[in-house]
């Protein structure tokens, strides 16, 4: 699986390091996508599922759902589960991004990364488990 920080949160992080300006982690919000984003992906390039009769809404998280970083890397505290989706589904899920806006299509992507792809169908409801949302710096 691939995925990686954004040019968009990679350039806010080296500013914030060498005194440039200050950066406040925003609330993130993770996005559901069904084409895998890239590092110069923002909010309005990502493909989500439609939010039209399908319940789909970016999940937002806070800082007691994710372990504290070690060794390079965190996961999920606590289960992130999304709406059930309706009507036609939500498609074929094959990535997500952690965003700091909770509107679709709106807002600055600050990761990314693949998943091993999912059709999310009516009545499903998409949710990843205690451990199962990897974040690592190399």
């Amino acid at each position: 699986m691939s995925g990686s920080f954004s040019d968009y949160a990679e350039n806010k992080i080296i500013d914030h390091i060498t005194g440039k300006t200050s950066f406040t982690m925003p609330t993130i919000y993770i996005a559901l996508v069904t084409t895998v984003p890239t590092d110069a992906s923002i909010g309005s390039t990502l493909v989500e599922p439609s939010t039209g009769g399908t319940a789909y809404a970016r999940k937002s998280t806070a800082g007691a759902d994710w372990n504290a970083a070690a060794s390079g890397a965190t996961d999920n505290a606590n289960a992130l589960t999304f709406a059930t989706a309706t009507g036609s589904g939500w498609g074929t899920i094959v990535g997500f991004a952690l965003c700091d806006s909770a509107t679709v299509g709106a807002g600055n992507v600050i990761a990314w990364g693949s998943l091993t792809s999912k059709t999310i169908a009516a009545g499903d409801t998409a949710s990843f488990a205690v451990g199962d949302l990897d974040i690592t710096l190399d």
